[in-house]
């Protein structure tokens, strides 16, 4: 949380001090006098490396018309990070999340991951989560992108768009990413090529982890160009975590229940025994200690050829396959009680020698003797592929009239052939104390975890995932030049992207060896760090009982859907670059109108999670996106930005099915199902900027920005309502008509607002005006703070999702020979879910992180470069908690990665 992360606030305020003295002393520089900070000025000066990235990208936010950040790569196969999400995170307003310790999805100006628009090369790109833990969007079917599914060394550029121009494609409220690949008429005539090779380890699983990386570009006379590159990386990762489950109040009701049915609290105070059956106390419903293992493996390639058969007419075709795969083993030792559905550990044959509570109630710490223990080895196997080809052109059909487009094709599959669990059981004591901050738990068995004796089976279970998504989409666009200062841009895209796939469970299989011992295939887990158990063997196991992985027959089947969308979109956009006042003013006014037509099919399922038939909706909406973007030069290296539009996202994917669910329970019937009516999010957005640009790559810069968003989605329940209110099929069930009653009818709806309000403040300086050795210092310090507020159930509470402070802070040293660099990155704590107003349990989040990172090279040639790479230097916890009592849900580390490697440019 912030009180306990804020160490790296200081140091942006200082140095963000420094930043006018750093500009100052660099425009009194003798050598500097007399030439202004202006970007011709910025094009005469040689710089070299990380640096030289550093200028390129200035250079870029500098020129632009739109509030954009940038990095660009200062060589080929040279991008700044190891992770896109990593190098992305030390933008203004950009905070991550990671899995297994490496960064993964980003957050951009408060908003979510499914609220950013990532782009390779022009054209959309459609991702997929793979996860082990639900907390962390498990196998969710989303519009979110995973970086970590592309080697960072394939890229160029990558750019992060904040404020929305017509001539963009419309979506992604939060702004859009661009990620550039390396093109071969951008390189010099001739042959130039680079190889990189490195081999890492992580302090906790001590393998060897290979990453190679290589890139060959031929141009021929600047007509006709082809790259190559390929990036490879294989690694183990490991995890070692803490968990509990939701809280719970149960009643007195149960506790007395649950003592007449044999539970032993004689043991307590009579003031204890109280309390305990008052039903006023809150009980973690129950806890693991867990350790998940992966073995991860990926590759990337891409080609770009590129042609220019006159001076006017350039056309590119780009390729990229990525693909990312993860076996993983995940290893539990939990709390899992037979008859006490919500309890903390016991079950009615257990008894409770001690229990304390804190003044909330929520029980800190308790004494349990024959509690009931499962011991579950989890394996997977998951599977991301992503290919993409695009033809791009551009043809200069007169001096005045500018004609270009691409048309691309991608697919992304995801896949889980297989998702085992193997359970067993176990009996004995324990004492569990929670801390009273959240942050730890800790557990003392006083009984050996590793005595196989004390095991016996419990069951096997079996599921598999599939998930596929397809893009296609075509791009015309044309740009005349109307005089010297106007410039009327328009064009028309079209896109057809859709997404399906379904989940099979086969819960429970083998449950007629329930009790059988486990010795036959039984090991000693030992890799946790707290304690050691007994867990399966799954090819030992499946031998004993000729069984192997199988969802024959299976009749839990859910999330079964497709959903289609086809959009037209037309712009019209006039950008200009005159004067005003004296002053150069430049900017764009424009809108684009979008008409999206969508189709959603999906199975309805009954309580027992079988199929009873299917549910097909089309639905269309239509709508009309102003912007303006406005930069004015009140100097050639102070500029004023102010930027106004209107944006949509379009809503979840999985709100959008026609999935859902008919049960019938206790003489009633309840329907949830998806909403295709949904309408898109919808925003009005204003930014204010000033930026000051001064030296190499010296720039501060400041701005304020608020969003209002409509639309936003919650779930509608109507009461008592006929069944052909829900617009479903009849006969869905027996004895179910257009007016039978429905008790619950739930579903998604347009309903929620929202409001963000946002300060950026960044700045960045070499102090080469500093004596030496102290002049190849340089420094980059961003720090964004946000606020916002939406209602939830009646209740106004922040988005979820949303970090109030992200910071970061990057020092180098760096010569032509040899250079260090050391980064971290502060997010300040946020909710994955926010309290519904009736269920503690309801709130879930994470509280705030600090990530150190460093780099370090030395130059042996010209041209042959030694690097190291050193990730997550502190080990950082990863702490979610739950409930509205702050109480712990995960803590989880994965360890500090070093790379070691050569770097050859030829």
């Amino acid at each position: 949380m912030f009180r306990r992360k804020s160490a790296l606030l200081p140091l942006l305020a200082a140095t963000t001090a420094l930043m006018p003295i750093a500009a100052w002393a660099q425009q009194a520089a003798p050598a500097q006098q007399n030439a202004p900070a202006s970007t011709d000025a910025l094009e005469e000066i040689v710089v070299t490396g990380y640096v030289q990235a550093l200028s390129k990208a200035r250079e870029l936010k500098q020129n632009s018309d739109i509030v954009k950040d940038v990095i660009v790569a200062e060589d080929m196969a040279k991008f700044p990070e190891l992770n896109l999400a990593e190098s992305l995170q030390r933008l203004p307003g950009v905070a991550i999340n990671r899995e297994a310790g490496e960064g993964r999805r980003i957050t951009l100006r408060g908003l979510g991951p499914d609220y950013t628009r990532v782009q390779l090369n022009g054209m959309e790109v459609l991702g997929n989560v793979d996860s082990a833990m639900d907390s962390r969007g498990q196998r969710s079917r989303d519009r979110a992108f995973d970086f970590n599914i592309f080697a960072s060394e394939l890229f160029s550029k990558v750019e992060v768009e904040k404020t929305y121009q017509a001539a963009q494609n419309e979506g992604g409220m939060a702004g859009t990413v661009g990620l550039f690949t390396a093109k071969p008429l951008d390189y010099d005539t001739g042959t130039k090529g680079a190889v990189t090779a490195k081999l890492g380890t992580n302090t906790y699983t001590e393998d060897a982890q290979p990453r190679v990386a290589a890139m060959i570009s031929q141009n021929w006379n600047d007509k006709f160009g082809a790259l190559f590159s390929v990036a490879y990386s294989k690694r183990k990762t490991e995890e070692q975590g803490y968990n509990t489950y939701s809280p719970s109040q149960l009643s007195a009701t149960k506790m007395a229940d649950y003592v007449a049915k044999g539970l032993d609290i004689s043991a307590l105070s009579a003031d204890q025994k109280a309390k305990f059956l008052s039903g006023d106390l809150v009980f973690a419903s129950g806890n693991r200690l867990s350790v998940w293992d992966a073995k991860q493996e990926r590759l990337g390639l891409t080609t770009a050829l590129e042609w220019k058969p006159t001076d006017s007419v350039r056309l590119t075709l780009d390729g990229l396959h990525g693909q990312f795969k993860t076996d993983r083993d995940e290893y539990h030792l939990a709390t899992r009680p037979d008859t006490t559905s919500g309890s903390v550990a016991f079950d009615v044959n257990s008894k409770i020698n001690a229990i304390s509570w804190d003044s909330s109630n929520f029980v800190n710490a308790i004494d349990v003797d024959n509690a009931t223990y499962a011991s579950e080895h989890r394996r997977s196997q998951n599977k991301n592929k992503f290919d993409q080809i695009a033809l791009t052109g551009t043809w200069e059909a007169t001096s005045r009239l500018v004609i270009d487009g691409h048309v691309g094709y991608e697919r992304s599959t995801y896949t889980t052939p297989y998702d085992d669990k193997l359970y067993m059981k176990a009996k004995g004591g324990m004492t569990t104390t929670y801390a009273a901050d959240g942050d730890s738990a800790t557990n003392v068995y006083d009984w050996d975890t590793t005595d196989v004796s004390r095991y016996s089976f419990n069951e096997f279970y079996f599921r598999e995932f599939w998930n596929k998504t397809s893009l296609g989409e075509g791009v015309l666009n044309g740009r005349y030049e109307l005089n010297d200062w106007l410039k009327l841009r328009a064009g028309a895209a079209w896109r057809r992207y859709r997404t399906s796939g379904s989940e099979i469970f086969n819960d429970g299989q083998a449950h007629q060896f329930t009790g059988d011992a486990v010795t036959d295939y039984a090991y000693i887990f030992s890799s946790n760090k707290k304690q050691s158990w007994i867990t399966g063997d799954y090819d030992k196991a499946f031998a004993k009982y000729k069984l192997d992985h199988t969802v024959a027959g299976a009749t839990d089947i859910e999330n079964t859907y497709s959903v289609t969308e086809e959009t037209t979109t037309t712009y019209s956009q006039l950008d200009w670059d005159s004067a005003l006042g004296g002053m150069r003013f430049r900017g764009n006014v424009g809108a684009r109108a979008y008409f999206t037509d969508t189709e959603s099919v999906g199975d309805i399922i009954d309580k027992n999670y079988t199929p009873l038939g299917s549910n097909k909706t089309t639905s269309d909406y239509s709508g009309l996106l102003p912007a303006l973007n406005a930069t004015l030069e009140v100097m050639p290296d102070f500029l004023v930005r102010f930027a106004a539009a209107k944006n949509i996202n379009r809503p979840g994917l999985s709100s959008m099915a026609a999935a859902g669910s008919v049960k019938f329970s206790s003489g009633e019937y309840f329907v949830s199902v998806g909403n295709p009516d949904l309408k898109p999010y919808k925003d009005t957005s204003f930014d204010l900027s000033a930026e000051w640009y001064f030296g190499k790559i010296g720039m501060v810069s400041v701005g304020v920005f608020h969003k209002d968003i409509k639309n936003l989605i919650t779930t509608e329940t109507l009461y008592n309502v006929p069944f052909s209110a829900t617009g479903l099929p009849l006969a869905m069930l027996p004895g179910l008509g257009a007016d039978t009653v429905i008790a619950e009818y739930s579903k998604p709806v347009n309903l929620a607002d929202a409001r963000i309000d946002g300060l950026e403040v960044a700045a960045q300086t070499n102090f080469d005006f500093l004596p030496a050795p102290f002049d190849n210092l340089g420094v980059l310090v961003n720090a964004t703070l946000i606020d916002s507020n939406t209602e939830l159930n009646g209740l106004d509470g922040p988005i979820t999702g949303l970090s109030k402070t992200n910071a970061n802070g990057t020092l180098y040293y760096e010569t032509e020979d040899w250079g260090l660099r050391m980064s971290a990155n502060y997010r300040s704590s946020y909710l994955r879910s926010r309290y519904d107003g009736k269920n503690p349990a309801s709130k879930d989040g994470f509280d705030g992180t600090v990530y150190v990172d460093a780099a370090a090279f030395v130059k042996l040639t010209p041209n042959l470069k030694l690097t190291l790479d050193a990730i997550n230097l502190t080990n950082e916890k990863e702490i979610q908690f739950n409930s509205i009592y702050h109480r712990l849900h995960n803590v989880t580390q994965s360890g500090t990665t070093f790379f070691g490697g050569v770097s050859l440019d030829f």
